[in-house]
């Protein structure tokens, strides 16, 4: 990851990149391996697999570029995507609260790997947050959670 050299000593990407680092901060490329490690293990997951597989078929490279976007706006608020997450995981019928649970998982493990511990916890913290909202907006049915509703209906 840190192969350019662009200051008088060599080193520039290297103190570059323990300053970043050491704030948690991320850049274009570290986003780009992350997306790229995380979603080879989405792929041979066994649970998560077959769902990516029926979605996205053999288009990954366009997935991808999506989500190199999308974690783009999310760390560096580049505003770089533009599409609708809520939307797109609402068309996925055959995903539960445990295939999020999954997800987090293998994200987390992928963002220690590739990432220095606070750029990692950053992400881990950002993809948690994600997560909860998505299934919110997937999962939530007032109608368990309020009292009154809940009498009304059973």
């Amino acid at each position: 990851m840190m192969d350019h050299k662009d200051d008088a000593t060599g080193r520039g990407d290297e103190v570059r990149r323990s300053v970043n680092a050491a704030d948690g901060i991320t850049t274009e490329a570290e986003i780009e391996t992350l997306v790229r490690a995380f979603y080879t293990k989405v792929r041979a997951d066994a649970e998560l697999g077959p769902i990516f597989d029926r979605v996205i078929g053999d288009n990954w490279e366009p997935h991808l570029q999506k989500m190199f976007n999308f974690w783009s706006s999310v760390m560096l608020t580049t505003g770089r995507y533009k599409g609708q997450p809520m939307r797109a995981h609402l068309k996925l019928k055959t995903v539960t609260p445990k295939h999020f649970d999954r997800w987090l998982v293998l994200f987390r493990e992928t963002a220690e790997e590739v990432c220095a511990p606070e750029t990692a916890e950053r992400f881990i913290e950002k993809a948690a947050r994600i997560a909860e909202s998505l299934q919110l907006g997937m999962f939530f049915k007032p109608q368990l959670h309020d009292p009154e509703k809940k009498h009304a209906c059973c």
